[in-house]
């Protein structure tokens, strides 16, 4: 699980009593302090949709680092690594599922973007083995829906296996969005092959 922004490794635990016991639940800490009201970020930036390119590197370059970590340390099956992400740990789940198709099997991404004009080469043709669950809020005053929708259409365009739903909510993840979270994950698992 990675958190959003201003936010620690402890922000989304408490979802993890919602999600299907037979998952393995680790949660990063974005590697920035938050200078304003505590916790961490994984990047700044002027514009939403645009990362500040040496902190967006230096944090994808950790969670990589975190994610091999898990592999080589923990009972992780390695065929079903999921990354959940929120706002701006979304963003780093899209990087990373993006770039090393190979090391996750899917992205549930609440509320973010796909991370366009960085320093990363997406792997487009490569992500057929990968799916994504894109949950937005219509009303979310900080990553606008015109963000999730961008993500759809670019992950549309390539190989991955994209579900995206549209939610009466702001920039949160709701019961409702939460629900289908929880089972579309236990269906991932259900219908492994």
């Amino acid at each position: 699980m990675l958190h959003g922004r201003g936010a620690d490794e402890e922000d989304l635990l408490g979802l993890s009593e919602y999600l299907d016991p037979r998952f393995l639940i680790m949660n990063a800490r974005a590697p920035f302090p938050f200078p304003f009201g505590g916790g961490y970020t994984w990047y700044d930036f002027a514009a939403v949709g645009t990362p500040d390119p040496s902190m967006f590197k230096t944090s994808y370059e950790k969670l990589a680092q975190f994610v091999d970590d898990a592999l080589r340390h923990y009972p992780v099956d390695r065929n079903n690594v999921y990354l959940l992400g929120f706002s701006m740990g979304t963003v780093m789940s899209y990087a990373l599922a993006l770039t090393t198709p190979e090391l996750v099997r899917g992205v549930v991404a609440n509320s973010g973007y796909v991370p366009e004009g960085t320093h990363l080469v997406y792997r487009w043709s490569e992500l057929g083995s990968v799916d994504f669950l894109i949950t937005h809020g219509i009303h979310d005053p900080v990553i606008p829906i015109e963000f999730g929708r961008r993500s759809r259409d670019i992950l549309s365009r390539s190989t991955a296996n994209v579900t995206y739903n549209e939610y009466p909510m702001g920039h949160q993840i709701s019961e409702e969005s939460l629900g289908e979270v929880a089972g579309w994950l236990r269906n991932r698992l259900d219908n492994q092959s």
